[in-house]
Parts: C-alpha cells; sequence; structure tokens
C-alpha cells in the first residue's frame, strides 16, 4: 500500500477515535461536576483536561478563567483548537475524502454525515440543548463509522490500518482518562456522614466507568461494590475489556504482525514489549509503584509507538 494511502487511514481513524474519547473524558467530568463541591474544586478538575492534554498556554491565551463553559467551548467548538472536537471530526473528514477510492461508500458517507451535521451546530445550541446529549450523539457517530467500516470493508491492509490507528489513539486515550479521574476520586473526602460520602463516591466512580463503557462490565465480573483498585484493574489489565490497555495493547500487536515490512521489526519488538508488561502485570504491584508514573510511562510508550509507525509505514513528518 502506498504510505500516503496509508497515513491518511491511520489519521481518519485516530481522530474519529479522538473526537469520541474526548468527548468521554468531558462527558465523565460534566457529570462529576454535578455532585456537591465547591467552585474551585470544580474548575481544578476542569482544568485538569488541559493540563493532560498539553493545552494550557493556548487555552490561556484566548480565555481570562478556567471554568467548565471556557473549558467546554474550547474543547468542543473552538476551531482555532486542533484537539478540539470540531477539528477532530474535520480532520477526520478531510483525511477520509483523501482516500475516498480506498473507502466503501458507506463509510465515507458516515464520515461525510458527520462533519457536516457537526459544523451546522452552534457551541450555545449545543450547550442549551444539553451538552450530555452532545457527548452521546459524537459517541454514537463514532461507534457509527466504525461499525460500518468493519462491516463492508475488505479485510486488507487498508482496514488494518484504520484499526491500528484506532487502537493506538484508544489506548492512549483510556490511560488519560483514567490518569485525571482516579486521583481526583482515590482521594476524594469531603468531611460528608458516612452514607452520604458513600452514595457521592458511587456516583462518581460509576460515571468513570459508564464513559468508558464498562459500569454493566464492572458489575458482571466483580459483582461488588465498586473499589479503586478493581477500577483500575479492569481499565488496564482485563483483556476481555475492549477499552483496556491490555486489549489495545494486544490488538496493536497482532496489527503490526500483518502490516510488517522490512523495517518495522524494531516497532514490532517494542509493541510486544509493552503487551507482555501488561499481560503478566498484577494490579497490587501496579499502584504499589504508583498508578500515575505507570500511566504516564504507558503513554510515553504509546507515543513512541505512534513514532516507529509513522517512520516504518506512514508519510515522513515534515
Amino acid at each position: 500500500m502506498l504510505s500516503r494511502t496509508a497515513d491518511h487511514l491511520y489519521w481518519m481513524a485516530r481522530y474519529t477515535e479522538r473526537a469520541e474519547n474526548l468527548a468521554r473524558l468531558l462527558d465523565v467530568t460534566h457529570q462529576m461536576s454535578l455532585v456537591p463541591q465547591s467552585v474551585a474544586t470544580e474548575n481544578q478538575n476542569w482544568g485538569a483536561i488541559l493540563a493532560l492534554n498539553s493545552l494550557e498556554a493556548p487555552f490561556g491565551a484566548a480565555y481570562d478563567e478556567v471554568n467548565a463553559e471556557n473549558v467546554l467551548r474550547f474543547m468542543v467548538a473552538d476551531p482555532a483548537n486542533p484537539s478540539s472536537i470540531h477539528s477532530c471530526l474535520r480532520a477526520a473528514r478531510e483525511n477520509a475524502h483523501a482516500v475516498r477510492g480506498t473507502l466503501t461508500a458507506e463509510t465515507w458517507e458516515s464520515c461525510n454525515a458527520t462533519w457536516i451535521e457537526l459544523r451546522e451546530q452552534k457551541f450555545e445550541q449545543i450547550l442549551s440543548a444539553g451538552i450530555g446529549e452532545f457527548f452521546d450523539w459524537v459517541k454514537l457517530r463514532s461507534a457509527l463509522t466504525r461499525g460500518v467500516t468493519f462491516g463492508t470493508m475488505l479485510q486488507d491492509e487498508a482496514l488494518n490500518f484504520i484499526r491500528l490507528g484506532g487502537m493506538l489513539e484508544r489506548a492512549d486515550n483510556t490511560a488519560r482518562i483514567l490518569d485525571v479521574k482516579y486521583h481526583v476520586l482515590h482521594g476524594n473526602g469531603n468531611g460528608a456522614e458516612a452514607g452520604e460520602e458513600g452514595a457521592t463516591d458511587f456516583y462518581q466512580w460509576g460515571a468513570l466507568l459508564r464513559s468508558l463503557s464498562a459500569f454493566e462490565v464492572y458489575r458482571k465480573v466483580y459483582r461488588d461494590a465498586i473499589t479503586p483498585a478493581r477500577v483500575a484493574e479492569l481499565l488496564m489489565l482485563r483483556m476481555d475489556l475492549p477499552r483496556s490497555l491490555h486489549a489495545c495493547a494486544d490488538r496493536i500487536v497482532h496489527i503490526l504482525d500483518e502490516v510488517a515490512n522490512g523495517q518495522s521489526a524494531e516497532t514490532g519488538r517494542r509493541a510486544g514489549m509493552l503487551h507482555a508488561q501488561l499481560h503478566y502485570a498484577r494490579i497490587d504491584d501496579v499502584l504499589a509503584g504508583g498508578l500515575h508514573e505507570y500511566l504516564t510511562d504507558f503513554m510515553d510508550r504509546i507515543y513512541d509507538l505512534g513514532e516507529g509507525i509513522g517512520r516504518d509505514f506512514l508519510v515522513p513528518a515534515g
């Protein structure tokens, strides 16, 4: 396959997945903001999203204050922010347009229709209609595009690069969502009565699990109260949860094996090492060594894999 075609397919999938996962992160932050808390704490939680995506400087240049409305506007609809949902879905559509001949009609139409519908919505309209409904729409459109892609495209290299981009982006964003929310919740202690605090914790942990489509899975697997260690284990180490770090790493290894070329052996080796680390890890050891440190290292290694994939298969940067 031509590296330019592979590049467009790979980034089409990454931008679509990025928009979905950003919607998930913003949705769980919005749900947690509905729980009684101080204004300072709420704004700190919104600021954590900017910090996690290294967007404090561009946000500060455009907005005077970190609060819910400003962060939502910046991350949802600001065309000047390349990481906003608006920018991601526009970039996904542009990459799809560049390789229309490789995609099936259903895949192209789904991606194009998503962008057309989004560009007609103003942020004020999204906010007045309910920001939660908008996040559900983004997740639904991403799932629809993914479904028609896997259901209609030939099982060849083109589909492998779409899958590779999606899995790499999903792994990175699952780690980001868990990292930014785990410590906020694990350290939560507001002096409430035991029953009230328990109910609040359950709501917030439930919101985190729902943001990754894992709430029902958690109840089925553990059949017990929600605990921080089990949430981390489910989202990181369970092979049977589609959005877990382990599941994503496993698929990345297999896809790299299928598209391997004469110069990709080192990238494949690094993917295999990352997968092995997750495959044989125990959550007690991960937490003892520091979850934030583990996730930071994981995100660095995912970034390194992305660099390797770009070097081995795609259009050289610059």
